[in-house]
């Protein structure tokens, strides 16, 4: 006997095929740290359902200013889970449709080969002249940084070799670049762009608080089949598997 088809199923069947019905565009605002995986994701999600991504990639904590001042995006993937709950207890995001697509993992990473060792030793050694990290502010991937030197007991004699960048696309500019020898990054970055003779440590989790990653559907985006048909394809195996790909944790 055949088992029966779940309600979760056949929501997500029907928000497909209602986004099939007429090709559409999203606008989405997502974390500068998912900016290359999101690029794959779309083309694929074009190809299924004929629908294009129009992404703008930043730092979650600006892009909550915006949503807030009107921006028009309909979906947001954000860098934390704090954003998007503020948005819907803000009135700005629909109940119901915030879950965690990704989480994400802290590096430190220097394009230059050797300067990390792999248990972030070099952070104790003091030397380098700059480390740049993300606006702990605006972007969970530099709070997560300042977790973790302050877990390390660093904070204090690291301060002043801070540089901060607006995002972490910022922060990863300043190490690809050499302005910074060393910095903290998204893992994904690292798998995505890094010169194959750099060295990283991959930060243990244990460091600081869990990145989680959570995705919603933004009032602006009510109205947009569209805008639903994307989340559910964020979740969907093929998705997933891209996401994983870059380093990160799937959604649970």
């Amino acid at each position: 006997m055949p088992r029966p088809i779940s309600g979760a199923v056949l929501l997500a069947a029907s928000a497909l095929v209602a986004g099939w019905a007429q090709a559409a565009e999203v606008r989405v605002a997502a974390a500068a740290n998912f900016a290359v995986p999101l690029e794959r994701i779309g083309a694929a999600f074009a190809a299924v359902t004929g629908h294009t991504l129009k992404v703008s990639a930043g730092a979650t904590g600006k892009f909550h200013s915006q949503i807030v001042a009107g921006a028009p995006f309909e979906v947001l993937l954000a860098a934390d889970a704090g954003t998007p709950e503020r948005l819907i207890a803000e009135g700005h995001a629909v109940p119901g449709t915030r879950f965690t697509y990704a989480i994400g993992r802290l590096v430190l990473w220097s394009a230059q080969p050797g300067r990390v060792d792999d248990q972030g030793a070099v952070l104790r050694s003091g030397r380098f002249e700059h480390l740049a990290i993300a606006n702990p502010k605006t972007a969970p991937y530099g709070a997560a940084a300042i977790e973790v030197l302050q877990a390390l007991g660093l904070d204090g004699a690291l301060a002043p070799k801070l540089v901060t960048g607006e995002s972490i696309a910022q922060a990863f500019q300043f190490v690809a670049t050499g302005n910074a020898e060393l910095g903290f990054v998204a893992l994904s970055q690292v798998i995505a762009g890094a010169s194959p003779g750099g060295s990283r440590w991959v930060v243990p989790q244990d460091l600081h608080a869990p990145i989680r990653q959570d995705a919603v559907l933004l009032r602006a985006g009510a109205g947009n089949p569209a805008a639903t048909a994307f989340l559910v394809y964020l979740k969907s195996p093929a998705a997933q598997q891209v996401i994983r790909s870059f380093g990160y944790g799937g959604s649970p």
